[in-house]
Order: structure tokens, then C-alpha cells, then sequence
């Protein structure tokens, strides 16, 4: 019974999606159909009938001479509903291709605090990266920090809720160790890259500075990642020479000098078959993510499969229903000939 009065709420017929739903504005016609043939019986001869003397009691069963009609009404309602065609449809989407592998590697020292791309270098370098995140669909992501160490934050995923949480996270300090160890940070992305089954695996590594840190010899590293098959793009972050970097005691703006061994950085993205970008300032580093995101492209196929499902045999099995009872009641006492 729940089952039935459910066919009848609002919020399941509208919930449907309709076939023919114009057939639908035939419903305001049933009743009209009922209006014709009042109209049309007023017009015939009427028989005279004689009552007996004395006012005529009102019975409250006389009012079961309507049922016969609702009940036609009902039966070409749901009739009408059925021919309109209710259906509700499940839409899959699968993806195919060949995804991208991509390591991004920042540089959280000290030297990231430097304020010639605000609020400083560090967290421009985030804002945008995040930028580049949201435009990747289908590749795996992974973040590398390093200063004086590098440290895997986030493992290769798909996860870009988890990568952009991981991104948020960088702070200035959160390595103990400070300087620029470029070499390690392509080491820590190498071994993250080295089992990928992607057709393109790259790593992005940003850094502000030269090499002043770590064991591993960064052309070295970057031969040892080529080997791999892994192309590396190196971006320059800032400003060669005095910049501005906070205030001084009494208000004014202190300045010191930097210097990005812009060389190096040319020769770790030419050894391992990527390119080398400079970014003096916020709107160059954000075009520099845009080129590096035109130049690694996923092959990502999109298949959709519908599967439709119709609903409307239980108001056609109601209309049939309803019309065999309206049949019924026709032949009862409750039929009116006179009418008919």
C-alpha cells in the first residue's frame, strides 16, 4: 500500500524524466471531457418524472452517482501518465588514456621568505601551483618539500583534495636543515618516478637558489633521472640582486642580495630532456605553469554509458485497473441512465 500512495507523491513524479511530456498537459482535458457531456446532456429531451407530495430527503448515498465518473477520470489520468512515459536514467562516466606522472618539487628555505613576489616567494609559489593542480584531470600528483633535505609529502595519487591539503601545508622553517639541496629533491622524485607505468613522467622542481646543500651532485641526479625516462622542468623563482626582505627596526624596508644559479638550473633541465623557465615575478611564474601544462597533455577518454529505466507500467496496470472497476460500477446500481 506504501508502495502505491508513493506512485502518487509529488516528488515522485517529479523526480521522473518524461519521454513525450506534453502528453502530460492532456490531464487538464480529462476533466473537460466531463464538462462536454454535461453540456451535451442538457441539450437532449428531458423525461418528466413525478414525485410523490412532500419535500424530497437528501441521502447522503446519492453522492456515490459521482463515483463511476471519478473513477473514469482517474483511469484516463494514469492512462495519460503511462502513455508520457516516466523513465529514470543512471549516467556512468569511465575514463581511459594514458595519465601523467608528476613530481613537484619546491623549495621551503629560508630564502623563499623574500618578498619580491608577494606576499613573498614561497607563498605565490603555492597560490599558483595550486592553480596547476586544478587543471590536471587523470594524472597522478606528488609533493617533494626541500631545503637543506628533501621529504615526500604526498605519494603519487589522483587525490587532489590531499594534494592542494599537502600544498597548503608548506611553511617556511618546516625543514630543520636550511640551504638548497637540489640534488636530493631530484633524488627523492627519481625514486618516486622510477616505478611509474605512465607514458610521460615528469618532475617539476622550483627553487630560488644554487645548490649549497646535500650529498647528491644535481647534474647526477638529473642524468640518473633521464635514465629512468624522466624529463624535468626547472623554474627560477625571483630576482638576481638586492631585493626586499622585510623591515628593518625602525620601519624601513630592509633589503639583501640573491643570486640564482640560473646555469645549473639550464643544465639539470637539459640533461634529463625537459626545459628551464625563469620567473621574476607572480604573473611570469603563472605563465610559466601554463606552458609547462600545454607541453604535458593527458590522453584522457571520456566513455558515458545511460541506463534508462521506465515507470510506467504500474500507472498503465492502474488505468487498466480503474477502467475495468469504472466498467463494473457502470453496470451497478450506481449507473445513472438517464445520463447515459
Amino acid at each position: 500500500m506504501n508502495e502505491f500512495f508513493n506512485l502518487l507523491r509529488y516528488t515522485t513524479l517529479a523526480g521522473y524524466q518524461w519521454e513525450q511530456p506534453r502528453l502530460l498537459l492532456l490531464i487538464a482535458a480529462v476533466p473537460l471531457l466531463f464538462v462536454l457531456r454535461w453540456l451535451l446532456a442538457r441539450r437532449r429531451a428531458r423525461v418528466a418524472v413525478a414525485f410523490g407530495p412532500g419535500p424530497v430527503g437528501r441521502d447522503w448515498v446519492a453522492a456515490l452517482r459521482f463515483l463511476p465518473d471519478v473513477v473514469l477520470g482517474l483511469s484516463l489520468s494514469f492512462g495519460i501518465v503511462a502513455l508520457a512515459r516516466p523513465q529514470r536514467t543512471d549516467e556512468r562516466v569511465e575514463q581511459s588514456g594514458r595519465g601523467i606522472d608528476i613530481v613537484l618539487a619546491l623549495d621551503v628555505s629560508g630564502s623563499m621568505e623574500i618578498q619580491d613576489l608577494r606576499p613573498n616567494r614561497l607563498e605565490a609559489a603555492k597560490r599558483i601551483a595550486a592553480d596547476f593542480l586544478k587543471t590536471r584531470v587523470g594524472d597522478r600528483l606528488a609533493l617533494i618539500a626541500f631545503a637543506g633535505d628533501a621529504y615526500s609529502l604526498a605519494p603519487l595519487t589522483t587525490d587532489y583534495a590531499l594534494l592542494g591539503e599537502s600544498l597548503a601545508s608548506l611553511r617556511l622553517g618546516m625543514i630543520k636543515l636550511d640551504g638548497t639541496a637540489i640534488g636530493t629533491a631530484l633524488g627523492v622524485a627519481t625514486n618516486r618516478l622510477r616505478e611509474s607505468t605512465a607514458r610521460s613522467r615528469v618532475c617539476i622542481l622550483l627553487s630560488d637558489g644554487e645548490n649549497n646543500a646535500g650529498s647528491l651532485d644535481p647534474l647526477l641526479a638529473a642524468q640518473l633521472a633521464h635514465a629512468f625516462g624522466i624529463r624535468i622542468y626547472t623554474i627560477g623563482l625571483g630576482q638576481d640582486g638586492f631585493v626586499p626582505y622585510g623591515q628593518t627596526e625602525d620601519g624601513r624596508t630592509r633589503y639583501v642580495q640573491t643570486r640564482l644559479d640560473e646555469t645549473t638550473m639550464r643544465q639539470l633541465a637539459t640533461a634529463a630532456d625537459g626545459q628551464f623557465f625563469r620567473a621574476t615575478d607572480a604573473a611570469g611564474l603563472r605563465q610559466v605553469f601554463q606552458q609547462i601544462n600545454q607541453l604535458e597533455k593527458s590522453e584522457i577518454k571520456q566513455l558515458r554509458f545511460r541506463n534508462t529505466k521506465d515507470f510506467y507500467p504500474p500507472y498503465l496496470w492502474l488505468s487498466i485497473g480503474l477502467w475495468l472497476l469504472w466498467l463494473f460500477l457502470k453496470s451497478s446500481f450506481l449507473s445513472n441512465p438517464l445520463e447515459d
